[in-house]
């Protein structure tokens, strides 16, 4: 599946990236079971990103709607108070 062409619907997926003991994971949540490894950040990012591109080509072929991208994340502020010494 073409990364961009003209004429594409381009969607933009959440990608969960966790480091492991000894390697990268990846999840796309509005993907289920759309999942990835890698040795690397980088690996995973792009093991990630051919992943997605098979995931969503399998539900085209089985005439499966592409479900439009939902989640979201972000980066709360939270007070941690400091450890009693």
């Amino acid at each position: 599946m073409p990364r961009y062409q003209e004429g594409n619907n381009v969607h933009h997926f959440l990608v969960i990236f966790e480091k492991c003991a000894e390697h990268y994971g990846a999840s796309a949540p509005d993907l289920p079971g759309c999942v990835a490894v890698g040795d690397t950040l980088e690996e995973v990012k792009q093991a990630m990103r051919e992943a997605i591109e098979m995931h969503i080509q399998g539900m085209i072929e089985d005439n499966e709607p592409i479900p439009p991208p939902q989640s979201t994340a972000c980066y709360p502020d939270i007070a941690v108070p400091n450890a009693i010494a």
